[in-house]
């Protein structure tokens, strides 16, 4: 969930709030005195909350998708960076560039641990994410589609039936990107995108309601609103427990990188 006054919550894109947004505020403040360790931003201003949460001595995780922004958080003294490739679910920045050269820049550049977001499901995932640079990843919808996942089954099982092509993107016209799972209100949103006239975000607005996203996850109808999908629903084929799945992926990863280094031999050694 960002908690930054210039980037609305993932759940709901919409033009970001004001800079005094009493519910973002409240937000912020609920984790202080919880004592909340770990937040994630985003966003292009999260200096005052990052001054905030790191005077509690909250650690800080901030959403990057371009190399520019990352070192900027890591000027405003975040902890370490979730560097989220244009494969990602929700907002995906303005500029598609993809985890594979994203996270290599990232090796390159950065100065700080990062993990990588975006197109991850699977241990083969985790082992390409280490050897670009990674520290781990972060799945999203890969959890969504998972037993313990607090929301319809039939949206599980819409995922595990998806093919990678079944995302689009929508609100690019207002430079607030959102991937989203191409149902028939995000095709009716893109169609009003590209139609409009006047370019005013009150006639998309109810299209990419928030109210109506969650409710997709309430009552299962996948059609009812639009709702967040990385490209990675086309590598999601079950809706194992977490606890499986994590195991899995562990055991694959390990494999993937065993299969690495049988792939290389010691060079022989010279009889001169």
């Amino acid at each position: 969930m960002p908690l930054n006054d210039q980037e609305p919550l993932r759940c709901e894109p919409h033009p970001p709030p004001c800079a005094s947004s009493p519910r973002l505020r409240r937000l912020r403040q609920v984790i202080i005195d919880e004592g909340i360790k770990i937040v994630e931003t985003a966003g292009n201003n999260p200096g005052p909350v990052i001054k905030q949460l790191k005077a509690a001595n909250t650690t800080i995780l901030h959403k990057c998708t371009t190399i520019r922004h990352a070192k900027s958080a890591i000027k405003l003294g975040v902890d370490f960076l979730s560097i989220d490739g244009f494969e990602c679910a929700g907002h995906v920045g303005e500029h598609d560039i993809t985890n594979f050269i994203l996270l290599s820049r990232a090796r390159q550049d950065l100065k700080v641990p990062f993990i990588a977001s975006g197109g991850f499901a699977d241990g083969q995932g985790l082992a390409a994410a280490l050897a670009l640079g990674a520290e781990g990843i972060n799945m999203g919808t890969r959890f969504m589609c998972t037993l313990e996942a607090p929301i319809h089954h039939k949206v599980k099982e819409t995922i595990v039936n998806a093919q990678e092509t079944d995302t689009a993107l929508v609100l690019r016209r207002w430079k607030n990107t959102s991937r989203l799972f191409a149902n028939k209100v995000t095709q009716e949103a893109l169609k009003v995108e590209k139609e409009s006239k006047t370019g005013e975000f009150s006639e998309i607005a109810p299209f990419v309601s928030g109210k109506r996203g969650r409710e997709v996850f309430l009552n299962g109808d996948v059609d009812f609103g639009v709702w967040t999908a990385g490209q990675v629903i086309g590598l999601i084929h079950d809706i194992p427990t977490c606890a499986q799945l994590l195991t899995r992926i562990e055991k694959e990863a390990l494999q993937a990188m065993d299969r690495t280094r049988s792939l290389y031999s010691d060079a022989p050694q010279s009889k001169l």
